[in-house]
């Protein structure tokens, strides 16, 4: 006669069988349909890991575009230089000629060089949108060199005082800080830099290729232009030729990242003979570039 410890046993121990059973049932039923696991099959499970199998019949993720190429920066070293260049100048009597100046940025989107850079087929000076194309590169000290900005003239404004003009550009510069302007009256024997891209010969005209430098002293003051003389020996590469019409004579403080801007190339001797250049004062009309500029 069995007692009633054994019936209790024996039930407890078919209890555990019908326990796994259904656990083994449950965990194949969620591996076949993807149900959500029970508690049975989260006991079974503990301290067991299985491979991720998240990404299964998924689409391989897309790769990273590549990173988008630098811009070159402008040359460190006189950025607010920049070279005119045209190809399309009219003449008397039909046809085109080629022509250049220099000249600096004074605005974020304008230059100054000289007035007549901008002229009628009478060679007199005008204003407004040009009637030819003119190029304008800013911030490079060669040709070849990465970086600056390219744009055209879209607007001029002649200087009532001076052979001096602005120059409106198709975009604004905004990586360069443009020129001071000086503001009050230079004096006799003060130092200028001078910076131009105009040519190598007085009679074989053509731009420069790279950026030509060169140390001048004031020697003359007039109302609205200044006299230089070189420092050392004058050469077609450290002085003003045709061209270089607008180039910057300036003074800079901080080993010519930035400078202040004295005077504009007009006239002179032909290059490389002795005797001063004649060059137009900027502060007698900084109150009106700031104006047409501002």
């Amino acid at each position: 006669m069995r007692t009633i410890s054994d019936r209790r046993r024996r039930f407890r121990a078919r209890a555990v069988a019908v326990a796994v059973l259904v656990g083994a049932g449950i965990a194949f039923a969620n591996a076949a349909t993807g149900a959500p696991a029970g508690p049975a099959l989260a006991a079974a499970l503990a301290g067991h890991s299985l491979p991720d199998t998240s990404a299964l019949g998924r689409d391989p993720a897309p790769a990273p575009p590549p990173p988008a190429p630098s811009t070159p920066a402008p040359a460190p070293i006189l950025p607010f230089n920049a070279k005119l260049t045209s190809d399309d100048i009219p003449v008397p009597g039909g046809g085109v000629r080629d022509g250049a100046c220099s000249g600096s940025l004074v605005a974020r989107q304008w230059v100054v060089t000289a007035g007549h850079c901008f002229h009628d087929l009478n060679e007199n000076r005008i204003g407004g949108r040009p009637p030819y194309t003119m190029t304008v590169t800013i911030g490079r000290l060669k040709d070849s060199d990465p970086g600056g900005h390219t744009a055209v003239v879209v607007d001029v404004r002649q200087s009532p005082v001076n052979d001096l003009a602005v120059a409106k550009l198709s975009a604004p510069v905004d990586d360069i800080a443009p020129v001071q302007l000086a503001s009050t009256r230079p004096s006799v024997g003060e130092e200028l830099q001078f910076a131009g891209w105009g040519s190598h010969s007085a009679t074989v005209l053509g731009p420069s290729d790279h950026l030509k430098r060169g140390h001048f002293r004031v020697s003359a003051i007039a109302g609205s232009t200044l006299e230089a003389l070189p420092i050392g020996t004058r050469t077609v590469d450290n002085g003003p030729c045709p061209e270089d019409s607008g180039g910057p004579f300036f003074v800079s403080d901080d080993d010519d990242h930035t400078g202040r801007l004295v005077a504009i190339v007009n006239t002179g001797p032909p290059c490389p003979q002795a005797g001063p250049e004649t060059i137009a004062r900027v502060d007698v009309v900084a109150a009106w570039i700031r104006a047409q500029t501002g």
